[in-house]
């Protein structure tokens, strides 16, 4: 891979990591209400999950879910679904002690998980193989670079999001300013939700 080709995979990185989608305002969301510490779980598993989902559209399942249509309207319809139900929970927290208890429950093993149903992550993982792995003769060389570039990323996308969470979390517990945050993130899920409707 030549420095033009890693230069691009670098700006492509930032901009679908760092815009906000799923993963980042749930790590935002979690870190608001339950404090850093608990986001931390999701935080971990996005890359996780990410990373695992890389690998199976390097080894080919990629290509199988682009020629079974089918196949890509059940993720894009479980996803949706799923985004819609976090996006319910969500816009009733009013309190940190509500949002704290049953209310929020996204773990390590939800959060990897999520990324197979996050049709964001699909494309960015599909476009990725596409432009830099696949027919290449180093392929797997090229996914030895790419893989853990985006599995850093992950990570700083989502921890950058969990921090300024935290970091609004005391301000956020005056009022009700708490129960107009999340709905506003319930708002980003149900938009985000959206938006996978047509893509």
């Amino acid at each position: 891979m030549n420095w033009q080709e890693f230069t691009a995979l670098l700006v492509l990185a930032t901009a679908m990591s760092f815009s906000p989608g799923p993963n980042t305002t749930l790590s935002t969301a979690l870190a608001a209400n339950g404090g850093l510490s608990r986001a931390m779980r999701f935080v971990w598993a996005v890359p996780v999950g990410w990373s695992l989902l890389l690998a199976l559209c390097a080894a080919g399942i990629g290509a199988l879910v682009v020629a079974a249509p089918s196949l890509r309207g059940v993720i894009k319809a479980l996803g949706i679904a799923y985004l819609l139900w976090l996006a319910w929970k969500l816009s009733g927290s009013g309190s940190l002690g509500q949002a704290d208890g049953a209310q929020l429950r996204v773990g390590f093993r939800q959060g990897v998980m999520l990324q197979f149903l996050n049709i964001k992550a699909w494309l960015l993982a599909l476009t990725l193989v596409a432009g830099w792995i696949a027919g290449q003769p180093d392929a797997w060389r090229r996914f030895a670079i790419v893989a853990p570039v985006m599995l850093v990323y992950a990570f700083a996308s989502n921890f950058a999001y969990a921090l300024a969470g935290a970091l609004l979390r005391n301000w956020l517990a005056q009022g009700r300013r708490l129960l107009w945050f999340n709905r506003a993130m319930a708002a980003v899920l149900a938009l985000t939700a959206w938006w996978m409707v047509g893509i």
